[in-house]
C-alpha cells in the first residue's frame, strides 16, 4: 500500500472505531446506571435505550451511502458526524431515561459507515482494497473488546454523562481527522465492491445462502444486546461485584476466549473446513444460551458461561462478513455486505427491546430463553448450508471496454481452470473474478488480463 493508502486506511478506521467506541463503551455498564434514572425501573426502557441506535442506523444506513455518491462522501461523514455528537451531548445531559433513548436515536442516525467504506475505497487501489477493509474490521473488533474492559473503569470516573460527553467531543475531533488527516479523492464513483447498488438488492434478497447468514447475523446481535440488558445486574448481585469491578471479569473472559478461538478459524481455513467451524461455534453459542438460563444465579456460572460464549461470539463475528463476501455473488459485494449490515443494526434494536420486555416481565432466565430460541432456529438453518468451498474474490481494473471486448473477455475468462465466476463492470473498469484456490491456474489469468490493456 503507498503512503497515502495507508494515512486514508488509518485514518477512516480510527473514524469508524471512534463512533463505535461511543456506541459500546457504555454496553457494561448502562443497565445499572438506568435502573436510578426516572423510568428506568422498567427493564423495557433500558433495553430499548439500549437498542434504540440499532433501528436509527439500520435505516440510514444505506441511504447515507447512496447520498455520498450525489453529494460527496466527506460531507456526508461531516454530516454524520455532527449529528452523532449531537445525540451524545443529548444523552449525557438527560435527566430521565426517556431523553437517553432520544439521544441514542439520534446517534444512530448518524449512520457514516457505507459513506467511510466509499471513501474508502475512493482512496485505495482495487489490490490494496481488502486489505483496507481489513484493517476497519480489525478496528471494530479490537473496540468491542476494549470497551468492555474501558467502559466500567470509565463509569468510576466520569459515569454515564460522563461517558456520553466525551462520545460527543471524541466525534467533534473526528471531524478534524476527516478534513485534515483523510486524504481527498481524485474522483469519487461508484465501487460494486464496497456499495450498495438498489438493482442488485432484488437478487441479495432472494439469495437463501445469503438470507441464512443476514438471520445468524440478526440473531446473533439480538443475543448478545439482550445480554447487556440483565448480564451487569446478575454480576452485581450474585458476586457483590461493584459495577467499576466488572473488567475485572471481563478483561480475563476476552483474553482467554481470544486464544481459544484463534486455532479454529484456523484450522477452518486451512482445511476448508469453515461450514463445519460455523456450526459448531453456533452450537456452542446454544449452549451458552442454555447453560446462562440455569447459572444466571451463581457468579462462577456466570463467568464460565461468559467465556465459552465470547468464544463462539468470536468465531462468528470473524467468520459472518467473510462467509458474505464469498456467496455473495460476483460484483454485488457491496449490497450484500449493506444488507448484511443493516440485519446486524436490527438484530441490535430487536435484542435490546425483547431483551428489556422479557427481563421486566419474566427475569432474565427468560432473556437467554428468547436467545437460546434464536440460536436454535439459525443453527438449523446453518446446518442445510451448501459446503463452503475455498474461494476468493479477485479484482483487477481494465481499460474501457466495447461490448464486444467485455464478452470475449468474460468467455476467455471463464474457460480458465479454477474460475467459478466472472462480472466486467466497464463504467467502473474493472473485472471481479471468483476463484477456487485450489485449483486456479494463476498464470494463465495474469497473461489473459494483460492481452486485453
Amino acid at each position: 500500500m503507498s503512503p497515502l493508502e495507508l494515512r486514508a486506511s488509518f485514518s477512516l478506521a480510527s473514524i469508524y472505531g471512534l463512533r463505535m467506541l461511543g456506541m459500546f463503551l457504555i454496553l457494561p455498564v448502562f443497565a445499572l446506571y438506568a435502573e436510578e434514572l426516572p423510568g428506568g425501573r422498567d427493564h423495557t426502557m433500558i433495553g430499548l435505550a439500549l437498542g434504540a441506535y440499532g433501528l436509527t442506523q439500520a435505516l440510514f444506513q444505506l441511504p447515507f451511502g447512496m447520498a455520498s455518491d450525489r453529494l460527496g462522501r466527506k460531507r456526508v461523514i461531516y454530516f454524520g458526524l455532527l449529528l452523532f455528537a449531537l445525540g451524545s451531548f443529548i444523552a449525557a445531559t438527560a435527566h430521565d431515561i426517556n431523553m437517553i433513548i432520544l439521544g441514542r436515536v439520534i446517534q444512530g442516525a448518524g449512520a457514516i459507515n457505507a459513506a467511510v467504506t466509499a471513501l474508502l475505497a475512493d482512496l485505495t487501489r482495487e489490490e490494496h482494497r481488502t486489505k483496507a477493509m481489513a484493517m476497519i474490521g480489525g478496528t471494530i473488533g479490537m473496540t468491542f473488546a476494549l470497551s468492555l474492559v474501558l467502559g466500567p473503569a470509565l463509569y468510576h470516573w466520569i459515569s454515564i454523562p460522563g461517558i456520553f460527553a466525551m462520545t460527543g467531543v471524541l466525534a467533534l475531533l473526528a471531524l478534524l481527522v476527516v478534513k485534515f488527516s483523510v486524504p481527498d479523492p481524485r474522483a469519487s464513483h461508484f465501487h460494486s465492491d464496497a456499495q450498495a447498488a438498489p438493482a442488485k438488492l432484488r437478487g441479495v434478497l432472494h439469495d437463501r445462502e445469503l438470507l441464512r447468514l443476514n438471520f445468524g447475523v440478526f440473531a446473533l446481535h439480538a443475543a448478545q444486546m439482550a445480554m447487556f440488558v440483565v448480564v451487569p445486574f446478575a454480576l452485581r448481585e450474585t458476586g457483590g461485584l461493584d459495577v467499576n469491578h466488572h473488567w475485572q471479569v471481563y478483561l480475563p473472559v476476552l483474553l482467554i476466549s481470544f486464544l481459544i478461538m484463534l486455532p479454529p478459524i484456523i484450522y477452518g481455513e486451512k482445511k476448508a473446513k469453515m461450514k463445519q467451524v460455523f456450526v459448531g461455534a453456533i452450537l456452542l453459542m446454544l449452549l451458552a444460551e442454555i447453560f446462562f438460563a440455569r447459572a444466571i444465579t451463581h457468579f462462577e456460572g456466570i463467568v464460565a458461561v461468559l467465556t465459552f460464549y465470547f468464544v463462539a461470539f468470536n468465531i462468528l463475528e470473524a467468520s459472518l462478513p467473510s462467509l458474505v463476501s464469498k456467496i455473495a455473488p460476483v460484483g454485488a459485494k457491496g449490497t450484500a455486505m449493506g444488507v448484511y449490515n443493516t440485519c446486524q443494526s436490527l438484530g441490535l434494536f430487536v435484542g435490546g427491546v425483547l431483551g428489556g420486555v422479557l427481563s421486566h416481565r419474566f427475569g432474565a432466565a427468560a432473556v437467554f430463553e428468547f436467545s437460546a430460541v434464536l440460536m436454535a432456529i439459525w443453527l438449523f438453518l446453518a446446518y442445510g448450508m451448501k459446503a463452503l468451498p475455498a474461494v476468493k474474490n479477485l479484482m483487477f481494473p481494465l481499460p474501457m471496454l466495447s461490448s464486444e471486448e467485455t464478452k470475449r473477455l468474460q468467455e476467455k475468462i471463464l474457460q480458465l481452470a479454477g474460475v467459478q465466476e466472472v462480472t466486467v463492470i466497464p463504467e467502473e473498469q474493472v473485472v471481479y473474478i471468483k476463484v477456487n484456490r485450489q485449483h486456479l491456474d494463476e498464470q494463465a489469468l495474469q497473461k489473459l488480463l494483460p492481452s486485453v490493456s
